[in-house]
C-alpha cells in the first residue's frame, strides 16, 4: 500500500512527511518560513513563502514516494491571508494567530454584543480588508480569505480548490459553533463580502486533486494541528486527552457528537473545539491553554544565562532533589486556563540566599507541570468527563524531570507519543480514512501505543499539599497589572 503524504504549515516551517500504513512516520522535509515582527504585538506572514515551501518539500517527497495514496494538510490556525482569486498573488503579508493589532477592535466590539478574541481570524480579515479595499470594491467580486489550510489546498491544487474545514473554521470567529456555516450576523458587522470565504468541507474525506504534485493525489485531509495531533495521539473516543507542550502548552479533550451552544469560554476556563468533521458527522472537544511552557525554558537560557541550551534543564534540575522549598509561577505572558488574566505575570516563591541554579532550573519544571494540572482540571470540569491518563507530545515532552513532576501534579499516568510528529501522523489518519487506508476512527484508537509512561510517585498526601501551596503562589501571581486583568475577550 502508498504512503499518505502530509503537508504540515506551522509558524515558523513547513514540514512534508509519508505516514505509511502501520503508523510510522519518515521522510520528514522541513523547510523555515520564519514570520516577521515589524512592530511590538505584530506578526507577519509571507505567503509566497510559505507556498514556495509547501511545494519544494510536497513534491520532493511526492517524487521520492513514486506513488501516494492521499494528503492530508495540518495548519497553525487562525493566521488570516487575503490573495486576488483571479492571479492567485496576496495582497499583502499574512496576519499571523498571535498578531494583537486589532485588540482595540475586539474591545470596541463588545459593546455591541460580538466577542472576538484577538487571536481569531475575524478582526485581522476586516483589518486586512480596511488597508487594501476600505470601500469594499474589490473584496466581493476579486479577492479570496483563508486560513492557512486554505492556502495550502489552494497551492497544491493550482486554484482550483477554495475550501476549509470545520477544525479551522470554527476558531475564525466568522463562523457557527460547529464551524458547519458561516455567521452572517458576524459578516455583516465586520463588512466581509461572505463570496469571499471558502467553502466548509469535511475534516476528513477527499476533497480533490493536489495537481501541483506528481499523479495529482487526492486531498483527503484539512485540519487545524491540535485536532490532527489529538487524532494522532488516539484520542478519537470520548474522554481521551492529549496534551502538547512547545513553547506554549495546549491540551485538547475528545467530548462526543453533542454540539455547543456557543464559542464563548466555558466556566472553568475552556473553549470548544470542533475536533473533526468525516462523512457529515462532527466530533466535539474541549481546549484548555497555557501562553508560557518552553518560553519558561527559552527565559532561563536566553535571559538569565542560566542554562547554555534548553535541553541541559533536565540535567540541571537534577542535581538537586527537589526545589528547596522555590515556587514558580510560569505567567510570563499573562495565564490563560482556567484564569484567563492576560495582567497575571511570572512570579518566584521562597527564595534564600541559598537558593542555587538546580532549585531554580526544578522549579520551573514543576511551575510548568502544575499548570499542566490546571489544564487537565478544567477540561474535566467543563467536560464533565474523566481524563484517566494523559498523552503528551511536544519539545518539554524530551525532558524526564518535567514529565515526572506532571504525572505527579496532575496523580495520574502520563503516556508519552511514541512519535515527535503527532501532528504529522493525526493528518495522515485523517487522509487515509477518507481513501481506506484506515477504515474509521475506532481502528485509530486502537492502533495507539504509547512510547512510554510515566507513572506518578508522589502519594496522594503529598499531591494535594504540593498542589495546594502552588495554587496560593498562582493566586497571588494574578492581578499584578490591573488594567490587563480587567481585559476580557
Amino acid at each position: 500500500m502508498s504512503p499518505v503524504l502530509v503537508v504540515d504549515v506551522g509558524t515558523s516551517a513547513v514540514r512534508s512527511a509519508l505516514v505509511e500504513a502501520d503508523g510510522t512516520v519518515h521522510s520528514v522535509r522541513r523547510q523555515a518560513v520564519l514570520p516577521r515582527s515589524p512592530a511590538p504585538g505584530l506578526v507577519e506572514l509571507d505567503p509566497p513563502a510559505i507556498a514556495e515551501a509547501i511545494l519544494s518539500t510536497a513534491s520532493a517527497l511526492a517524487s521520492h514516494a513514486g506513488q501516494i495514496d492521499a494528503v492530508g494538510i495540518a495548519n497553525q490556525r487562525a493566521s488570516t491571508l487575503v490573495w486576488e482569486r483571479a492571479s492567485g498573488r496576496p495582497v499583502g503579508p499574512a496576519l499571523g494567530w498571535q498578531d494583537l493589532r486589532t485588540v482595540g477592535t475586539c474591545l470596541a466590539m463588545q459593546a455591541e454584543g460580538f466577542r472576538f478574541p484577538p487571536n481569531a481570524s475575524a478582526t485581522k480579515l476586516a483589518a486586512i480588508l480596511d488597508e487594501v479595499d476600505p470601500r469594499r470594491e474589490r473584496a466581493a467580486e476579486e479577492l479570496c480569505f483563508g486560513t492557512v489550510d486554505t492556502w495550502c489546498a489552494w497551492v497544491l491544487s493550482q486554484g482550483r480548490l477554495h475550501v476549509t474545514d470545520p477544525t479551522n473554521a470554527a476558531v475564525t470567529a466568522l463562523s457557527d459553533p460547529t464551524g458547519s456555516r458561516w455567521d452572517q450576523r458576524v459578516l455583516d458587522a465586520l463588512a466581509i463580502p461572505p463570496s469571499m470565504l471558502p467553502a466548509i468541507v469535511d475534516t476528513s474525506g477527499p476533497i480533490g486533486p493536489a495537481q501541483a504534485l506528481p499523479g495529482a493525489p487526492v486531498i483527503g485531509a484539512l485540519a487545524g494541528d491540535q485536532q490532527a495531533a489529538l487524532v494522532g495521539q488516539g484520542c478519537t473516543r470520548p474522554g481521551l486527552a492529549k496534551a502538547t507542550f512547545g513553547t506554549g502548552g495546549m491540551l485538547d479533550q475528545c467530548t462526543g457528537a453533542r454540539a455547543p451552544q456557543a464559542l464563548d469560554r466555558s466556566p472553568g476556563g475552556t473553549f470548544p473545539i470542533v475536533a473533526w468533521r468525516r462523512g457529515g458527522r462532527s466530533v466535539f472537544g474541549v481546549e484548555a491553554m497555557m501562553l508560557t511552557a518552553g518560553t519558561c525554558i527559552e527565559w532561563l537560557r536566553d535571559d538569565l544565562g542560566v542554562l547554555p541550551d534548553a535541553a541541559s534543564s533536565a540535567e540541571v534540575a537534577a542535581g538537586c532533589p527537589d526545589t528547596e522549598g522555590v515556587i514558580f509561577v510560569p505567567a510570563l505572558l499573562g495565564m490563560g486556563t482556567p484564569a484567563w488574566d492576560f495582567g497575571a505575570r511570572g512570579a518566584l516563591f521562597g527564595l534564600t540566599r541559598g537558593t542555587g541554579r538546580a532549585a531554580l532550573v526544578r522549579a520551573v519544571l514543576e511551575g510548568v507541570a502544575q499548570r499542566g494540572a490546571d489544564l487537565v482540571e478544567a477540561a474535566e470540569a467543563d467536560s464533565g468527563l474523566p481524563i484517566a491518563s494523559l498523552r503528551v507530545d511536544g519539545g518539554m515532552s524530551a525532558n524526564p524531570i518535567f514529565v515526572g513532576a506532571l504525572a505527579d501534579a496532575i496523580g495520574r499516568p502520563v503516556e508519552l507519543s511514541a512519535t515527535l510528529e503527532a501532528t504529522t501522523l493525526g493528518a495522515g489518519y485523517l487522509a487515509g480514512m477518507a481513501v481506506g487506508v484506515w477504515a474509521d476512527e475506532d481502528e485509530v484508537a486502537t492502533a495507539y501505543r504509547p512510547g512510554r509512561t510515566v507513572e506518578p510517585t508522589r502519594t496522594d498526601a503529598q499531591r494535594e499539599a504540593w498542589r495546594a501551596r502552588w495554587l496560593e503562589a498562582r493566586s497571588r501571581a494574578l492581578r499584578t497589572i490591573p488594567e490587563l486583568s480587567a481585559i476580557s475577550f
